[in-house]
């Protein structure tokens, strides 16, 4: 997944992201500005799960809302299956809550 402006991914409101590493293992987080955080990351700067794994690739994110929502959306997808976080990937729903009840 490409970001091409900042303004898509900062707008002040929690996103939820999937990094995949070189070796395809999958780090979920959470932040308000995907694209600093992605840098931050492939910096060596983020993580320490994440260093030296790259090169790094954004393959999800969305707009949760607050904070205190994208904390909980980010436990409840780090309990998924390998498989269940690669069909998060494949499917990009724009509701993950309705997603994750199916």
């Amino acid at each position: 997944m490409q970001l091409t402006t900042q303004t898509e991914c900062v707008d002040h409101k929690w996103h939820l992201y999937l990094v995949q590493t070189a070796k395809g293992a999958l780090y979920t987080g959470i932040t308000t500005d995907v694209i600093r955080r992605l840098a931050e990351h492939e910096s060596g700067r983020g993580a320490k799960a994440l260093r030296g794994r790259g090169p790094l690739t954004l393959v999800f994110h969305r707009a949760v809302g607050d904070h205190a929502h994208a904390l909980r959306l980010e436990y409840r997808i780090k309990q998924l299956t390998r498989r269940r976080k690669l069909d998060l990937i494949d499917q990009q729903p724009l509701d993950i809550n309705a997603w994750l009840v199916q």
